[in-house]
């Protein structure tokens, strides 16, 4: 049975590389866009060498770049700029994560392009954007929710701030506005005909994402504190608490209805008038209720707490994730059987279609694995695509030099 995609008839050129841009990608990917990873003839994407690996290729990069194809390219040559000119041709996105003005040195900017294919959307994914005086700087997603406010956050208010295990810049700032970018860019092309570029600032993203915390500071000009905050942890309805057996549970109780339900469970009905008391009184609560919950194990406490509603919930370990019911129920994880690697099994496409849903129908290219099937595609003859190899220009996966 052939499933339909939403993004069926969408061609991608993926230049990105490591995480923001090929997370992007994989969401298109997933959805049925013909993604094209466009690697250089040399390290390609370095994501391929981090630890643990399955096979030649890490395990990470297995995950943000399945369902692609994979074409090794010197971008700095004539001939290969020529190849990729004429990808371009028929290519509806390009996705590229390069600093500012990378693309225009090489002679492939979106200005080139756009002349080669005045339908083409052409989306940039950069830490600081195309324009302004960060521009050029290079960052990481440290540094990124650093600057838009977000870093300053985390953590408790007598101590530094905690860096985030997951990256939120990364994915949240950029992946996930490329990927709403592209797809909103493709429905203006489907009623003009159009194409445009896409300036995606993973600094700007990330600072949309304090849309809470901001607009009530830009209202009354009232700075709010690490550690201070209703969402950190200040109050005893909205914090995490120790178990019996060394586990957390996490009480997300804010409404009034959820904190009754919560103090009538662990018998200290007293607490709830006290849901908006000073900071002395709530600590004296978190310790009570603290005192509490260590006389049962997680377990424990979720069999009473999951026929109450109340907003409490155990705090995941990654070994409970794959047993989690509510994961299991909405299969968000899916293995796939590789001839040569065997099972892995890999995150799920998160979002859920009812008519064409994603799927993960292969995993991650080997670097330059589809370099001969696409030159062949766009009329390069055998012997044109040996001469190329021969040069250097393009790299397959038999060349391992």
């Amino acid at each position: 049975m052939n499933l339909s995609f939403a993004l069926d008839s969408v061609r991608v050129l993926d230049l990105s590389r490591l995480l923001p841009g090929p997370f992007c990608t994989m969401l298109l990917a997933d959805y049925g866009a013909e993604v094209i990873k466009v690697e250089d003839t040399e390290l390609g994407d370095y994501a391929r060498a981090i630890q643990p690996k399955l096979g030649d290729d890490s395990a990470f990069f297995h995950s943000v770049n399945r369902n692609k194809k994979s074409i090794c390219l010197d971008l700095k040559t004539e001939q290969g700029k020529e190849v990729f000119l004429k990808l371009v041709e028929n290519a509806d996105v390009v996705v590229e994560s390069f600093r500012p003005g990378v693309m225009d040195r090489l002679g492939i900017g979106y200005d080139i392009l756009k002349m080669i294919n005045p339908g083409l959307i052409y989306c940039a994914i950069t830490g600081y954007g195309q324009t302004g005086p960060y521009s050029k700087k290079a960052g990481h997603d440290i540094n990124f929710i650093s600057y838009a406010g977000l870093l300053e956050f985390f953590g408790e208010s007598d101590r530094k701030p905690v860096v985030p295990p997951v990256q939120i810049g990364d994915i949240g700032g950029g992946a996930l506005m490329g990927t709403i970018g592209v797809l909103m860019a493709l429905f203006e092309k489907g009623r003009s005909g159009k194409g445009q570029f896409i300036d995606v600032s993973i600094m700007d993203g990330a600072l949309s994402w304090l849309q809470v915390l901001l607009p009530s500071y830009l209202a009354t000009k009232e700075r709010q504190e690490r550690g201070k905050l209703d969402v950190s942890g200040r109050k005893a309805n909205y914090d995490v608490y120790e178990t019996k057996d060394g586990r957390y549970l996490s009480v997300g109780a804010s409404e009034r209805k959820f904190w009754e339900n919560f103090c009538r469970v662990i018998g200290r009905k007293s607490f709830v008038l006290k849901i908006h008391t000073s900071d002395a009184e709530q600590n004296e609560m978190k310790a009570e209720i603290q005192s509490i919950l260590m006389q049962k194990t997680r377990q424990e406490w979720m069999e009473i707490f999951d026929t109450v509603d109340c907003c409490v919930s155990p705090i995941n370990q990654l070994e409970d994730l794959e047993e989690d019911p509510q994961f299991l129920e909405r299969n968000m994880f899916q293995t796939f059987h590789d001839p040569e690697l065997g099972e892995v099994k890999l995150i799920s496409p998160p979002i859920k279609l009812s008519e064409t849903p994603g799927k993960i129908r292969k995993l991650a290219p080997k670097s330059g694995e589809h370099t001969n099937e696409i030159l062949s595609e766009i009329g390069y003859s055998e012997q044109q695509i040996g001469a190329l190899l021969s040069q250097g220009v393009i790299k397959n996966q038999v060349d391992k030099s």
